[in-house]
């Protein structure tokens, strides 16, 4: 019996973080600033917690069913929860609104669990034992949850599937109770076909997390989706129509078939022209292998290592007909080298050098991503570059996030990097800013290889002169303890939407 209770504790302990992971989760994938957004959903899941400890203190009768009721209404709000929000987030305007009161309402039941278990339980142990025990189940059951979301739930159920079957746990629990305390409950059938019910309805959430998650596609994207996977480190969307191809990353638009040659032209050959001589290549980030595709038309390059942190990126696109097609094979090529890893532990580790670095990674919408923005990672970037190698970043919209764009120039001239910013208009995005950098200063090329669809040594230089809407404006360098560059992100986008 001990055993059961405490491994009752342990289950419900384990559930109520999990919910408190994927809210925080979920509000980094869709809201951005990943630190902004786990620290006040997990403030306010604490804050919660506390009030429903208060309030445990106004329930004097029937602690059991009390707990038992609480335990369902647990599973249904905290299994649904991620249902909720990614319905919310696309068919309404109340999203923010919406995740913390999902986030209250779970963290204020969870609050009582505890509160009320203990003292259902205090006339079967002595109150130091009670207390041990409890909490460290308690303690048990988050750090169960704490390596199981990253490991199993998010990588192998997602965020739907994965919440739904917590809730089930958190019903299981229910039910289970109900033989348990079975002496303690005058009218247990009836809480035994509530749980029922409530499982009932878990499973066939469970059951249609796809139906779930689509509804909350074809609303997000105005075209249809041809392929959607939820993997460990982000939502990967592909829509069509007709002939065009888009990809979006948890929701954010990478590059449409219609016009990424003008994107990845500009990113990669300014660089790779300037390097005649360049064997070595390294490209970070560019798990679709596009960049990939620019850097093998140059037939003196003998290696080319793409690292990039998701495997399922870069096994869709070296696998999938069309998305294999459109890279033209470059991530299956002999010369390609593809690591899955994030790009800053990667260099620390590697001993490799090389001729040119094409940095193609998404843009600082949060504090994980803008590490890979700071003087730190410059820095640490110069030590596997040659003496005469170049560089290219791809820094954002110099016309839609002007400051956040010359944040980046400043911070590469902080870490002693010689600087030629420029620009080119992709119609799916607008003006788009890159960055050369290097040790030399930057010439323009006199060749460029042929079969190019937009790029041309006479349009080259011209990319190279920025209109007054555009030019420099003053910013700080990107530091790895204060990251400017997400702050000044947020800002100039959220200008756009004022």
């Amino acid at each position: 019996m001990a055993v059961a209770l405490f491994l009752s504790v342990l289950l419900i302990a384990a559930c109520g973080l999990i919910y408190e992971l994927i809210a925080g989760t979920l509000a980094s994938y869709l809201l951005g600033d990943s630190i902004l957004q786990f620290s006040t959903v997990i403030g306010s899941y604490l804050f919660a917690m506390g009030i429903g400890s208060w309030l445990s203190r106004f329930i004097g009768k029937g602690l059991v069913a009390r707990f038992i009721t609480i335990e369902l209404m647990v599973g249904l709000v905290g299994g649904f929860s991620s249902s909720i929000l990614f319905l919310a987030f696309a068919y309404t305007q109340a999203f923010r609104f919406i995740l913390y009161l999902l986030v209250v309402i779970v963290g204020i039941l969870v609050g009582l669990e505890i509160p009320l278990l203990m003292r259902i339980l205090k006339d079967r142990f002595q109150f130091r034992d009670l207390v041990a025990h409890v909490l460290t189940f308690d303690y048990l059951g988050a750090l169960g949850a704490s390596l199981l979301f990253p490991l199993l739930l998010v990588p192998k159920l997602g965020l739907v599937r994965g919440a739904i079957l917590f809730g089930m746990v958190n019903a299981g629990v229910a039910l289970w109770s109900t033989w348990l305390f079975q002496e303690q409950l005058p009218r247990y059938n009836g809480l035994r076909v509530a749980c029922l019910v409530v499982l009932a309805a878990l499973t066939g959430g469970l059951f249609s997390s796809d139906t779930i998650m689509a509804a909350a596609d074809e609303n997000l994207y105005s075209d249809d989706i041809i392929f959607s996977r939820q993997t460990k480190y982000q939502r990967i969307v592909l829509t069509r129509w007709k002939d065009d191809v888009r990809l979006y990353l948890s929701s954010h638009l990478q590059f449409s078939s219609r016009d990424e040659y003008r994107y990845h032209e500009a990113l990669v050959h300014p660089v790779m022209a300037a390097s005649p001589n360049a064997k070595r290549v390294l490209i970070l980030g560019g798990g679709d292998g596009l960049a990939a595709r620019e850097v093998l038309k140059y037939p003196n390059v003998e290696q080319l290592t793409l690292v990039d942190l998701d495997p399922e990126m870069t096994q869709l696109f070296a696998t999938h007909s069309y998305l294999s097609q459109l890279n033209q094979g470059a991530l299956t090529d002999k010369r390609m080298r593809v690591m899955n890893a994030d790009a800053f532990v990667w260099l620390e580790q590697s001993k490799d050098m090389f001729d040119a670095v094409i940095i193609d990674f998404p843009d600082p919408t949060n504090f994980s991503l803008g590490k890979l923005y700071t003087t730190a990672f410059y820095r640490l970037l110069g030590h596997h570059i040659a003496e005469l190698g170049l560089f290219v970043v791809q820094s954002t919209s110099p016309l839609f996030a002007r400051q956040s764009y010359w944040c980046i120039v400043e911070t590469l001239k902080a870490a002693k990097f010689q600087t030629r910013p420029y620009h080119v208009y992709v119609p799916s995005f607008g003006e788009w800013g890159f960055i050369i950098g290097g040790r030399r200063p930057y010439d323009f090329p006199t060749t460029l290889p042929s079969g190019l669809r937009f790029l041309t040594t006479t349009n080259l230089p011209t990319l190279f002169d920025f209109p007054l809407d555009m030019q420099s404006m003053p910013a700080e360098p990107n530091r790895l303890n204060d990251q400017s560059l997400v702050r000044y992100y947020e800002e100039d986008w959220k200008k756009l939407t004022h």
